[in-house]
């Protein structure tokens, strides 16, 4: 189809390092796909991102009947994003082991030709899908990987890095380098005036769809395709050791959301307006100074202390919001609220003195009088049951989906699994996982 780009959306992942958010209960985990984000799960911002550059046919790699499920409920066939959606088949799941050879036996079975943008669920992107085609082209490349720029200090222990060439070809991998290590490597970093980055795996891919089924017929890479083949550390290194020409091009931006700190570090960001398209996609804010988005319907809502609107406590000054506030619909938000760098979903109570900074809290939670949340996540219909003489304090925290907190409760650096009931328990190491009753019980 002469030009055209598909969407390739890798959502087989289980999203483990990011419990509790996905789970609706103990044992019951969500696709990475829909975890929640800024009003929208984030395969409808992947999908909505790239329709607006272009893309309209996607092709959605899932693993498993409640993975496929959740997903198609979300995107149908694409409907609603006037775009088309094809979904992997179930009874070939038994071949996705690992995302590189999820990639390479899809466009098999779906025989796909031409190019294709390959992208995961567990991030949001700031990208020009022009500018990726245009390296893609000029390289003459099997695969292009979009790349962001990371300090030696970013890198160190949590990113792999590429090796590239003058011409932005990629000639090899170095994975998850210490900083004496990145340092050696690249000694140049280690001078001390150098603000150089080095160039890191995004995981989105732009390929070349016939080239990639032809690298795939090689009896080598099927046997590695049949047991465990990854892009990062499996696919790449093979293609370019074996010449294949893999380009690197850089993105504007890319947040992780895989683990709860890597997600309420990127909801700082794009509230705070660093990924353009989607503060675009936001609609106009309510307040540039500062800058924040309050739905109408909460602007109306009244409180059930004062009994007044959200906006007359704004106007008023007894309730401060922003900078960076996100406030979905039908939330009532008491007096002397302050909010700041927080996302507040649909029909959420947030009650009289509570302060909130760093935080998302999900759709039809309940934050009661007092309350002090900060880097923190509170998920759907979780009630943090605080009182103004025995608040709720958490600090670096994350609440499960309809967990419920007792007057009190003091935590930092704790997960609390969904629908537990949490007597005010104070002094929990930082690190301790709440995950059933049998944990809370050894605590008390």
């Amino acid at each position: 189809m002469g030009d055209e780009t598909l969407g390739i959306i890798l959502a087989g992942g289980r999203g483990e390092r990011a419990k509790p958010l996905t789970l609706a209960s103990a044992d019951y985990i969500r696709s990475k796909a829909l975890i929640p984000f800024v009003g929208r799960s984030v395969v409808e911002w992947l999908v909505e991102s790239c329709r607006d550059q272009g893309i309209r046919r996607f092709y959605v790699i899932a693993q498993g009947a409640e993975n496929h499920s959740q997903i198609k409920l979300v995107l149908g066939h694409g409907e609603r994003f006037g775009v088309e959606i094809h979904y992997s088949r179930a009874r070939l799941d038994r071949y996705n082991v690992g995302s590189g050879a999820a990639t390479l036996h899809n466009l098999e079975q779906w025989d796909l030709t031409g190019r294709a943008l390959v992208l995961p669920v567990d991030s949001v992107f700031e990208f020009d899908l022009r500018r990726l085609k245009d390296a893609h082209d000029a390289a003459d490349a099997a695969v292009t990987v979009a790349s962001v720029g990371r300090t030696p200090e970013e890198i160190a222990g949590k990113y792999g890095v590429m090796r590239t060439s003058p011409d932005g070809l990629v000639s090899g991998f170095v994975e998850k380098p210490t900083l004496d290590r990145v340092h050696r490597i690249f000694p140049e970093t280690s001078l001390p005036s150098s603000v150089r980055t080095l160039p890191t795996n995004a995981g989105m891919y732009l390929v070349d769809c016939g080239r990639l089924r032809l690298a795939a017929r090689n009896p080598e890479m099927i046997r590695l395709a049949q047991q465990r083949l990854d892009w990062g550390g499996d696919l790449l290194p093979w293609l370019v050791g074996r010449g294949l020409p893999v380009a690197a091009a850089p993105i504007d931006r890319l947040g992780d959301l895989g683990s709860i700190a890597d997600y309420l570090a990127t909801l700082g960001d794009v509230l705070g307006g660093r990924y353009r398209w989607m503060t675009r996609a936001m609609g106009e804010p309510t307040s540039t100074d500062p800058p924040y988005w309050i739905h109408e319907s909460s602007l109306r809502t009244k409180d059930s202390v004062t009994g007044t609107t959200l906006a007359q406590k704004i106007s008023e000054g007894s309730v401060v919001i922003g900078p960076a506030v996100r406030i979905g619909r039908n939330a009532e938000i008491g007096p002397g609220v302050k909010l700041r760098f927080s996302d507040i979903g649909d029909g959420v109570d947030v009650d009289e003195g509570a302060r909130l900074s760093r935080t998302a809290i999900g759709d039809s939670a309940v934050v009661g009088p007092y309350a002090r949340i900060t880097d923190s996540y509170v998920g759907p219909m979780a009630r943090v049951h605080s009182e103004r003489d025995n608040p709720v304090r958490l600090v670096h925290s994350a609440i499960g989906e309809a967990a419920d907190l007792r007057p009190g409760t003091r935590l930092s650096g704790v997960s609390v699994y969904p629908r537990l009931r949490v007597p005010a328990v104070t002094g929990l190491p930082t690190g301790t996982h709440l995950t059933s009753s049998d944990d809370i019980l050894h605590w008390i």
